[in-house]
């Protein structure tokens, strides 16, 4: 087998994961007065002990820029029934100004709004940021969380939803 020495094509990749499944979260971050979101698949747990998970934003989204001052942000795993938050805070449908209006939200220890109906939600402090070609990796500490998985949760597979079957 010969291995490509070019680079591959961004298309062809995206395209290959679309074959990853994932559930669906929601990344929050507020600074002062301005909040915003989004839509996010790129989220793992990395260590029970100490409580960290990882998230991958875009640099030139708003949440990233959030997330980078306020060195806080909150993930909130969606249930089932959230497709409607998970599209707008994904930029599909009217462009708003204000992502979160009309959105129930809480705050628990950082001021990182929370989307209320979660299957789970997490506030986080920033422990570390790491450039990654057009991207920033966040490893957040959890400092506080809401909900205990329990529920079926959104999932996302081929730019499709999906509901989990019994």
């Amino acid at each position: 087998m010969k291995i490509q020495d070019t680079a591959l094509d961004p298309e062809q990749l995206r395209a290959a994961m679309r074959a990853w499944t994932s559930g669906v979260t929601i990344v929050t971050a507020a600074r002062g007065s301005e909040q915003h979101g989004m839509t996010v698949s790129s989220f793992t747990s990395v260590s029970l002990n100490p409580p960290l998970i990882i998230i991958s934003l875009q640099d030139s989204t708003r949440t990233r820029e959030l997330v980078y001052h306020a060195q806080a942000f909150g993930v909130t795993i969606l249930a089932e029934d959230q497709q409607s938050i998970s599209d707008r805070f994904a930029g599909r449908g009217p462009e708003l100004e204000n992502r979160m209006a009309g959105i129930e939200t809480e705050t628990l220890v950082t001021g990182s709004p929370l989307i209320k109906g979660g299957l789970a939600s997490f506030d986080c402090r920033v422990k570390q940021s790491i450039d990654v070609g057009p991207n920033t990796l966040f490893v957040g500490e959890v400092v506080a969380m809401i909900g205990n998985g329990t529920g079926k949760p959104l999932v996302y597979h081929d730019r499709k939803y999906y509901k989990l079957a019994e």
